[in-house]
C-alpha cells in the first residue's frame, strides 16, 4: 500500500510539473511511461527529464526496477486493448 500511495504522490508531482508549465504534456514522463532499458541507454535523449527520473520516479524502485522490453503500443488503444498473437486452440491439439 505504501507504494502505491508514493507512486501516486510521485505521478501528482509530475502533473504540477505540467500544470506549471515545466514540461509539455505530451512530453512528460507519465505521457512516455514505461520507459524502457534501450530508451534509457540510448545516446539521444530529447525529453525535457532526467534519465534517472524516467527510470526511478519513485526511490523505492531503486533495488527492484522492472524494465519493459517494449514502451507503448498504440498508445492508450494498444494498453486498453489487447489482443492475443498465438495461434488458434486447433494448432495446439
Amino acid at each position: 500500500l505504501d507504494r502505491f500511495c508514493d507512486a501516486m504522490i510521485a505521478i501528482r508531482e509530475e502533473i504540477g510539473r505540467v500544470e506549471s508549465g515545466e514540461w509539455a504534456l505530451e512530453d512528460s514522463p507519465v505521457r512516455n511511461a514505461p520507459h524502457t532499458a534501450e530508451d534509457l541507454i540510448s545516446d539521444a535523449w530529447d525529453r525535457p527529464y532526467s534519465r534517472e527520473q524516467a527510470a526511478y520516479p519513485v526511490p523505492g524502485l531503486v533495488d527492484g526496477k522492472y524494465f519493459p522490453p517494449v514502451s507503448r503500443v498504440d498508445n492508450q488503444f494498444g494498453d486498453r486493448n489487447l489482443v492475443c498473437a498465438c495461434p488458434p486452440m486447433e494448432a495446439y491439439e
